[in-house]
């Protein structure tokens, strides 16, 4: 039977997403799980009596996981369906895309192949920065997640998949680092687009140059650094101190 939501999300989500599953299912019960080891210590029995729902999370929730699922697993993904994998606000920044949203999807094995469940589009206002893009991703994942709380908090049934599939290239972090791998003969208009999207520090990562075997790592002035992500944990966008 199901009685059991998994909520996998940060701690700044977790109380205000559990709170409104309960509202459309007082009996429902809601584990809060941050981590891969958080999901592995759940037993069987939780498992299959129960739905996991991913809000903004960074954990892959592996195969051995999602079968032991009796209820599907949800995940709300902060980027369109043409904008599959990793840190999609700033592939799309870097693109110069004029449209964007949030999109929920069943997980499966693959990342950000499952069936999609949800979706809310909107446009990019000109001049939007990657913060201000994550800012306004976010409202929608919330929107995203209103809409579909009372089916994922009281219908066992898996939610209708829509009529749209993922397209668009799955970013990775190994082409992060390839886009703040900074070279010698890059153009100006070049160095000045990926400073902006990519001199932020996000997961440490910063951009870079080489010099006869030399690393420099750009710093983004501290004026500049002190807008921070909706949509990166903290510790993940104080900038790493340079040797």
């Amino acid at each position: 039977m199901f009685d059991t939501v998994i909520l996998l999300t940060g701690p700044a989500e977790q109380s205000t997403l559990a709170a409104l599953l309960k509202r459309h299912n007082p009996q429902l019960t809601v584990h809060a799980a941050r981590t891969l080891a958080d999901l592995d210590a759940f037993n069987g029995r939780t498992l299959r009596s129960a739905r996991l729902v991913a809000f903004l999370s960074p954990v892959i929730v592996p195969k051995r996981i999602l079968d032991r699922l009796g209820f599907g697993a949800y995940n709300f993904h902060p980027g369109p369906p043409d904008y599959p994998g990793f840190v999609p606000c700033h592939f799309a920044t870097y693109d110069g895309a004029i449209h964007f949203g949030a999109t929920a999807h069943a997980m499966v094995e693959k990342v950000d192949a499952g069936p999609i469940v949800g979706v809310e589009l909107f446009d990019i206002p000109a001049g939007t920065s990657v913060v201000a893009l994550e800012r306004l991703t976010f409202t929608e994942l919330a929107r995203l997640f209103w809409k579909l709380s009372k089916m994922l908090a009281t219908q066992a049934e898996p939610l209708e998949p829509l009529p749209i599939g993922w397209c668009g290239k799955k970013t990775t972090r190994r082409m992060y680092e390839a886009l703040c791998d900074i070279p010698l003969d890059i153009a100006r208009d070049e160095l000045e687009r990926r400073l902006r999207v990519f001199g932020g520090g996000h997961f440490s990562i910063h951009p870079t140059i080489t010099i006869d075997g030399h690393r420099f790592c750009y710093v983004r002035p501290q004026a500049e650094a002190a807008e921070t992500s909706p949509l990166v944990p903290a510790q993940a966008q104080e900038p790493e101190p340079v040797a």
